[in-house]
């Protein structure tokens, strides 16, 4: 077998593969060049330059496995290669710990003004006085974003006596205590911190979710650190609290647009900040960290075992796989869709099956169900492997039953959490090939999981669902579908809109207020 490998990888990771199979190595490959020799490969390994492309992949003739040496997969087309039934592997944690040492390298050199003492020392100055910084020993951090990095930065934080403040919708009292911080609400950890840093995924929920409103909020002095993703912090925001100080100091790794506009971001003329060109990953031990993982994944692949960071599907035996294909986006969406109805942490999850389903091995459904409660909020994709990993890394207990007797449909999936202390629950079903939810809680539905799903308990009585409908309507969010469920509470009911617009926040609150609605919660399946 045969494997390509581009992009400047590790000799390390070359060597392993070169123990196995013939390695041909193109360090810079051209797009039309990769196009002209893909067909004669098994195996493809890439960092980041190499565009990994539908056409790519349509040319490749013996391709079974795609290895990113990286985290990122944005220049692979993961659905392209799905679809042909070739495996997509990471190195998720190849460079964990060198992003969360950059992540405290960036915290220590800004709050002692390393990098301008450093340049004016250059220059023949002695600033001892003007470059007086501060210290971190006391100081509370707050980390947005518990995930691997998230968590190995609270770790060195609190060794150099940092109390910390941890905002992650998932983690849970259990979790928590198990790191050793103080669970807080987004408002807690924005008005009581000192320092802030971000290590959330970039979605549509999280880009700008620190801008000029929240840093109004902040403690004088606060100081900002963002190497997680470009856009979650504001950059023309945070420029200008820097010139106005309300944010004492920032440093950031990461850019909406990289590298960053020489005349366009407005972070390259601001006072007080450190700016690195996206190094978080940037170390020998990580370059040869995220080869050497994806350099054994392939092996394995190539070997016909499964591997444990591949981001697109888990190894099912193909007569499992026809019985329940059909019912992975809707397993997915069902956690997405109890997710969304949560106020608090996930505590547990138990799937249950009804049906001829039941026949089969459902571990791949419940795993999907995982992957849509933790896809909203993970710093890195979710996937089939990694979820249940994941999720018992959070605190999350896990569970699956079967029930092969269903009264009312041939097969019945049932998502049950308990979130905060109060148990949810949804359940779904397929109409021909068309997954549908049929009951969100005690309500008997019949929703398409759509892109964006509005879902409002209110009372039930003439005028309230009109209300919602001429708001959104009036503020341009356009309704493609309504139903309203059913229970044996007397006098309430659920509306469910799918709708074609997104609904911003101040929208939302402006639903829940209205005279009769006991809740409005947005579902959105919508990735940025």
């Amino acid at each position: 077998m045969k494997v390509l490998a581009a992009d400047g990888i590790s000799p390390k990771g070359i060597e392993l593969l070169q123990k196995e199979f013939e390695v041909v190595v193109k360090d810079k490959l051209p797009a039309e060049e990769l196009l002209e020799i893909i067909p004669d490969f098994d195996a493809l390994i890439v960092r980041s330059a190499s565009k990994v492309t539908a056409e790519v992949i349509a040319r490749a003739k013996k391709l079974k496995i795609i290895g990113r040496a990286g985290v990122g997969v944005d220049n692979i087309d993961i659905p392209a290669a799905t679809a042909k039934g070739i495996i997509v592997i990471n190195s998720p944690g190849g460079n964990t710990i060198a992003a969360t040492e950059h992540t405290m390298a960036m915290m220590l050199a800004m709050s002692r003004n390393i990098p301008i003492a450093n340049e004016t020392m250059h220059k023949g100055e002695w600033n001892r006085k003007k470059y007086v910084g501060v210290e971190l020993r006391g100081k509370t951090l707050g980390v947005v974003g518990m995930g691997r990095i998230g968590s190995g930065v609270a770790k060195r934080a609190m060794a150099f006596d940092m109390n910390v403040l941890a905002y992650d919708p998932y983690i849970n009292e259990e979790r928590a205590k198990a790191l050793g911080v103080k669970v807080a609400t987004f408002d807690e950890v924005i008005e009581n911190s000192d320092f802030i840093t971000v290590h959330m995924p970039l979605t549509k929920e999280t880009k700008g979710m620190i801008a000029m409103e929240q840093m109004k909020k902040m403690k004088p002095g606060v100081r900002l650190v963002n190497c997680a993703r470009g856009g979650i912090i504001d950059e023309a925001d945070l420029a200008e609290a820097l010139k106005q100080g309300i944010v004492a100091a920032a440093a950031i790794d990461v850019y909406t647009s990289e590298p960053p506009a020489e005349k366009g971001n407005p972070l390259l003329e601001a006072p007080n900040i450190v700016l690195t060109p996206h190094l978080g990953a940037s170390t020998v031990e990580a370059q040869i960290g995220v080869s050497v993982d994806v350099a054994k994944g392939i092996i394995a692949a190539l070997h016909g075992e499964p591997v444990a960071t591949a981001v697109n599907m888990a190894p099912v035996s193909p007569q499992v796989m026809r019985v329940i294909a059909p019912y992975l986006t809707l397993a997915e969406r069902l956690g997405g869709t109890v997710v969304g109805l949560a106020d608090g942490p996930i505590e547990s999850v138990e799937v249950t099956y009804n049906g001829e389903i039941t026949e089969v091995n459902t571990g791949l459904l419940t795993t999907a169900v995982i992957k849509g409660i933790l896809n909203p909020v993970m710093e890195n994709e979710v996937n089939y492997v990694n979820a249940p990993g994941l999720a018992k890394e959070r605190g999350i207990k896990v569970s699956e039953r079967k029930e092969r007797a269903s009264e009312d449909f041939a097969n019945l999936i049932t998502v049950d959490v308990v979130a905060g202390g109060k148990k949810l629950s949804v359940q779904g079903t397929l109409f021909g090939t068309q997954g549908r939810i049929v009951r969100i809680n005690d309500f008997r539905v019949d929703v398409d999981p759509h892109a964006r799903i509005l879902i409002c308990p209110h009372i039930n009585r003439p005028g309230v669902i009109g209300t919602v409908g001429t708001l959104l309507g009036g503020n341009g969010v356009n309704i493609s579908a309504m139903q309203v469920g059913t229970t044996e509470e007397e006098g309430k009911n659920l509306m469910v809109l799918t709708v074609d617009n997104d609904i911003p926040a101040a929208l939302l609150e402006t639903v829940k207020a209205l005279d009769g609605i006991f809740d409005a919660k947005l579902v959105n399946f919508y990735e940025i």
